[in-house]
């Protein structure tokens, strides 16, 4: 890590550090943004619920009521509804799936008009919930309008980001709208726990505070650990032996957690819908019922949530990962794996295999997902202390595909790739 960041500044690589610091500028204008409140209105002060998640990704935009309060969300189900789409349902998207870069360039535009479109409606109905109830039908449009030209903007500054800066633009703005909340949290967890009105309180308050850091931190190294994890399946080419790789064995990875946060994300989005409309049609009886019922903190809830994350877990992993046209191109190339015949006993060999690591993945992304709320359950602190989450996922995902994109840029300019260093 060290010598990394020596070589990071490293006259010779100044225009990574120019990266660097174009990125380090557009986040401070990302945060800057969350602090300009729309015009005639106040900060929210009731309890945000099912939208605790949106207003942790953009950094407490949502509850300032900031011109960035909903954030890059739209994009981010705009995304998930064409690749959705991708799976042969509609076949313009599957076909465009197929062309390479060119594919990938229009769809990234149709993700950006989708996500507009749904930040003006987000940005319409959500507030409605929030705003006072003599508000027009004109002011609910005006604040949609400026809402959604934040969202705009977000997207305009993530391509900048991902051009001119380091890493995926849009991850960044997410995974710094999740590190804006940690300094208060901590804040808030100190001022709660610690009690300096007696020396034994006081005591206790620190040796309690120590522990939720270190249980914090731990969380942390098991989220990366699990994260890096991956299952290496060996590999053998009909016309090479293993003479012809100088000994090496070959290798497919497969990551024990191949679906990110993904289903955790399409869970929260899954749970949300009732309580969206309930907010949207203001009726007692179907908020009550919802929130009895519904919640993540009702027992019914909860376990909805948790076999709503293990059922997308299988589905967003066999959706990306998809054994029989792994197996055929393993055909085409003349690939095979030792032991397993081609064709149908190599993708009934994989898909044993995935099955598995998606039972690993699924208990990891239900634990991580359902720590913050029992937590909140089971402690006397704040709604704002927590840990675990998705936030937490979503920051160590980010933060290591930017590691691996910096180092990666550093080590093809030293000595001829030769020069290496560890975290």
């Amino acid at each position: 890590m060290i010598k990394m960041l020596k070589q990071l500044f490293n006259p010779k690589n100044k225009d990574i550090l120019k990266k660097v610091g174009f990125t380090l500028v557009a986040l401070f204008i990302f945060k800057l943004g969350t602090m300009i409140q729309v015009p005639g209105t106040d900060p929210i002060t009731s309890d945000l619920g099912f939208l605790e998640l949106l207003n942790a990704m953009g950094g407490g935009a949502f509850k300032q009521f900031s011109i960035f309060a909903v954030g890059v969300m739209p994009y981010i189900t705009a995304s998930i509804i064409t690749q959705l789409l991708q799976m042969d349902i509609v076949p313009y998207f599957s076909d465009l799936a197929k062309q390479g870069q060119a594919g990938r360039n229009k769809l990234n535009k149709i993700n950006r008009y989708i996500g507009i479109f749904l930040a003006f409606i987000q940005g319409y109905i959500f507030f409605i919930s929030f705003l006072p109830a003599g508000s027009g039908t004109i002011e609910y449009l005006k604040i949609a309008v400026i809402l959604t030209a934040g969202t705009a903007f977000l997207l305009w500054l993530g391509d900048q980001m991902t051009q001119k800066g380091i890493g995926n633009g849009i991850s960044m703005i997410i995974m710094a709208g999740i590190l804006m909340n940690i300094p208060t949290m901590f804040m808030t967890a100190f001022s709660e726990m610690v009690n300096f009105s007696t020396a034994q309180t006081s005591v206790m308050g620190i040796v309690g505070f120590s522990l939720f850091v270190i249980l914090y931190f731990a969380i942390i190294i098991g989220v990366i650990f699990i994260q890096q994890a991956e299952r290496r399946i060996p590999m053998q080419s009909s016309n090479k032996t293993a003479s012809s790789y100088a000994g090496k064995q070959n290798y497919m990875p497969i990551k024990v957690n191949s679906a990110s946060v993904m289903p955790v994300i399409f869970a929260s989005m899954v749970i949300a819908i009732p309580s969206t409309i309930a907010s949207f049609l203001k009726n007692d009886g179907i908020t009550l019922f919802i929130n009895k019922y519904l919640s993540y903190n009702s027992i019914t809830g909860f376990a909805f949530y948790m076999l709503v994350i293990l059922f997308f877990t299988y589905f967003y992993t066999y959706m990306m990962l998809k054994p029989d046209e792994i197996s055929s191109n393993f055909q085409k190339n003349g690939s095979y794996i030792p032991g397993v015949r081609p064709g149908k006993e190599t993708s009934k060999y994989l898909k044993t295999i995935l099955s598995h690591l998606n039972l690993i993945a699924a208990v990891f992304l239900m634990v991580i997902a359902g720590m913050p709320i029992i937590f909140s359950n089971v402690s006397s602190l704040g709604a704002s202390v927590t840990i675990g989450g998705t936030g937490l996922l979503i920051v160590v995902g980010v933060a290591l595909e930017t590691y691996n994109q910096l180092e990666s840029e550093l080590l093809s300019r030293s000595y001829g790739g030769k020069f290496s260093w560890k975290i």
